[in-house]
């Protein structure tokens, strides 16, 4: 129930009418049936294996994309059985590029969703509802490697660009799979979700065996679905807690650790806050700026680079920054309850490359 009232208040009526979600997990997304495997790269394998194996796979060439860990689409689909057409150009894919690709081997047309890149300027791309009306045209199944599963809107956060996983449903796409972990928040997994015919038919697939989860990804996956379903999400998925933190907040816990730094290591070094810009990260959105604050260390003892590696050295590993020789700590990406904490640590970072300092010289 609790479902069918959050697809109902977010997705078209057409969509939000068909909730028979399949499977050990909750999907808010409005669709007929869902599966979990391992991971994203493993969705695309099983996808394009189960449903295009032996036969012709058309997709833009781009959005023949490379991830983390030299992931490619291309070979991908060599691994799954099904031959690669490559459509249009780098920069502009036109309806016509797919529809004069089609023959009597073609089984998908297929989007590839550029998450960790951008291509910018003289640009055209064909839409999700585009490529599924002229597959439905002739019969043809279209799918999306959509990367990054988001399931709310965050404009309102000043995130932009960024698509979520109903917008890729509701375009009429018939298998849209994306990542458990990134935008979505939750552990690494690959989730496919849309027709039933076709999830069902995935479900069967022998691949389905070797690439399935394991139980405690599904609960935590679970847990993770839920807090979108019951409206809790910016407080218990930290992705999401940090991604739509207002800069009130974020300069409150800059202010904090500040103040500890300051009261606990103004000798070794001096601490100013400072306005920031901070990334999405996880291989998402590289055009979306973040406005932030942090904390920017000028080290008195010893210099910047050194405390840097000291931090990231230490038992309790610290990640920063370095920018015009100072060490910055950026606190978009600190929840609140780690403030007190890091702050501790970076005092002892900064004693620790004062004695290595001392005990070197």
């Amino acid at each position: 129930r609790r479902v069918k009232d959050y697809l109902s208040a977010r997705m078209p009526a057409s969509v939000a009418g068909r909730i028979s979600v399949t499977g050990p997990t909750y999907l808010p997304v409005g669709v007929e049936a869902a599966i979990v495997v391992n991971n994203c790269a493993a969705a695309v394998l099983l996808m394009l294996s189960g449903l295009a194996r032996g036969k012709q796979v058309v997709v833009s060439r781009g959005e023949l994309v490379e991830i983390g860990g030299s992931f490619r689409i291309p070979e991908v689909m060599e691994q799954s059985g099904a031959t690669l057409r490559e459509v249009g150009t780098t920069n502009r894919t036109h309806p016509a590029d797919y529809e004069r690709a089609i023959c009597n081997e073609t089984a998908v047309l297929m989007k590839a969703y550029r998450s960790n890149f951008a291509i910018v300027g003289f640009t055209e791309e064909v839409s999700r509802a585009d490529l599924a009306q002229l597959a439905h045209q002739h019969g043809l199944i279209a799918v999306e490697d959509l990367g990054s599963g988001l399931l709310v809107d965050l404009k309102p956060y000043g995130v932009k660009d960024a698509v979520t996983v109903q917008e890729a449903v509701g375009a009429g796409l018939d298998v849209v799979c994306f990542s458990g972990d990134k935008l979505l928040g939750g552990p690494q997994a690959g989730i496919l979700v849309g027709k039933e015919p076709l999830i069902r038919k995935l479900r069967a697939h022998p691949l389905m065996r070797a690439l399935r989860t394991d139980k405690w990804t599904l609960a935590t996956l679970e847990a993770t679905l839920i807090s979108y379903v019951d409206g809790t999400w910016t407080k218990k998925v930290p992705t999401m807690t940090l991604l739509t933190d207002s800069e009130t907040a974020v300069l409150a816990k800059a202010q904090t650790a500040a103040d500890i730094l300051n009261n606990r290591a103004a000798q070794l070094a001096t601490f100013e806050i400072h306005p920031s810009t901070a990334k999405v990260g996880g291989g998402t959105l590289p055009l979306c700026d973040l406005q932030s604050y942090a904390v920017v260390i000028t080290p008195h003892h010893t210099s910047s680079q050194t405390l840097d590696e000291t931090l990231r050295q230490g038992k309790m590993p610290v990640i920063t920054r370095l920018e015009n020789d100072k060490v910055y700590l950026d606190f978009r990406s600190v929840l609140a309850n780690q403030v007190k904490p890091l702050a501790e640590w970076v005092v002892r970072g900064l004693e620790d490359a004062k004695q290595n300092k001392n005990h070197n010289a």
